[in-house]
């Protein structure tokens, strides 16, 4: 599909997008121009097809470095959607049962209340596994000298309530659990596998283990300062106390609080989320946090989990393996660490009909921060959008006003269904 050269008015947004999707670039151009955005990119395919391929800012403030349709950083949770696509995979071959013990394929699980749990219970967040009792560092989990301590706080620990009963987003275990299960089932690394049967067939300039060769594309990244963060989240729970921000505010002032357990263990030096984009972590894999890529790099990954398995000839899984998919396996009115209503299936997230996408077949995972990787198989449509200014919302403003505007355009009005 040819990609329409955008209006001059629309600078300095830079890319092109197909016909009837001019909107989308208004939209984002509006948020170059207002600072919404420092750098980004955001990336659309359609059927196969690319309908929006937009980037622009800059990649780092301080040297006025632009944003390039390559350049990439750290997408945080995206990281998780990549490693369910990892578990669909060997799904599909017969090589994991998701109602099956996780005991079954990691026999040192089965302690402390865990001896019955399935897979399916664990990477749906709802094991009572978001936080560990073992204080951890991010240092000890890319340390491989301390690769036991940390396999043996996973399976030391006990769940905080009974496994199926509950959900809480399991912030940074998902991944700790989720790259040993699959090692173990697999027999290799969680980050060549995916380089080897998603990311390099689909096209995709994603990593998980990122080499030294990309680095000179990486974005700087811009948290929000810890004290703005505050400021933001204690001002919304007195103006809007029912929104997700206000309750997840008042969960973190619990003494019990499971949200902050689960986010800062293990901790991270000066809960500066800085570290994560940098090459001491972005080499090494990390299955909840440290996949590297572009916009286009993330839309294309979901390129076969948005049009029934397959990808230009290529069949990655059977259709009927992804329909289990398109409905809700778990899900919580709200949620024990976000806060917010939020379902789960085979560790993708099932969000609200009107956060991403109107259609509930629709999964994919968030990153923190406002990054997002999503897959409408409805639609046979994926997102992929990376930035580096970083929100302190649960859910971008920036990521909602674009996917909101994407679905209102007029070649994804008429309804359809699977």
């Amino acid at each position: 599909m040819v990609l329409k050269s955008l209006d001059r008015q629309l600078l300095p947004l830079q890319g092109g997008v197909a016909e009837g999707y001019e909107s989308v670039a208004r939209c984002f151009s509006e948020q170059l121009k207002r600072g919404a955005q420092i750098g980004a990119g955001f990336a659309v395919y359609r059927r196969g097809e690319c309908v929006v391929d937009l980037w622009g800012g800059l990649a780092d403030v301080a040297t006025k470095r632009p944003w390039n349709r390559d350049t990439r950083l750290v997408g945080f949770s995206i990281t998780k959607g990549f490693a369910a696509m990892a578990f669909h995979l060997l799904a599909d071959r017969g090589l994991v049962d998701w109602e099956a013990p996780v005991a079954q394929y990691w026999p040192e699980f089965a302690r402390a209340g865990k001896e019955s749990m399935s897979v399916a219970t664990l990477l749906n967040h709802r094991g009572g596994l978001a936080h560990l009792d073992a204080k951890l560092t991010l240092a000890d989990c890319l340390d491989p000298a301390r690769a036991d301590v940390v396999r043996d706080a996973l399976e030391a620990q006990r769940p905080s309530h009974t496994p199926g009963t509950q959900q809480g987003y399991h912030a940074i275990t998902f991944g700790m659990y989720a790259r040993e299960l699959f090692e173990r089932i697999a027999g290799e690394d969680l980050g060549v596998f995916l380089r080897r049967e998603v990311f390099e067939p689909t096209g995709s300039d994603a990593w998980l283990g990122t080499p030294a060769s990309e680095e000179p594309r990486f974005a700087t990244l811009y948290p929000p300062k810890a004290a703005a963060r505050v400021v933001n989240l204690a001002s919304r729970a007195f103006t809007e106390p029912q929104s997700m921000e206000a309750r997840v505010f008042r969960d973190f002032l619990s003494p019990r609080s499971v949200g902050r357990a689960a986010f800062l263990n293990p901790s991270t030096p000066g809960n500066d989320m800085r570290a994560y984009n940098e090459p001491a972590v972005t080499r090494k894999v990390l299955a909840w946090a440290s996949a590297t890529a572009s916009a286009q790099g993330i839309a294309r990954a979901y390129l076969p989990f948005a049009s029934r398995g397959a990808f230009e000839g290529r069949h990655y899984l059977r259709p009927e393996s992804l329909v289990p998919t398109y409905r809700r396996v778990g899900w919580s009115d709200r949620d024990l660490v976000l806060q917010k209503p939020l379902g789960w299936s085979g560790g993708f997230v099932k969000e609200e009909r009107h956060i991403f996408c109107p259609n509930p077949e629709s999964f994919g995972h968030p990153g923190m921060g406002g990054a997002l990787g999503w897959a409408d198989p409805v639609e046979e449509l994926t997102i992929g959008y990376i930035m580096n200014r970083m929100d302190w919302r649960v859910r971008s403003a920036r990521i909602l006003e674009l996917c909101r505007t994407l679905y209102d355009c007029e070649a994804l009005t008429e309804p359809r269904q699977l």
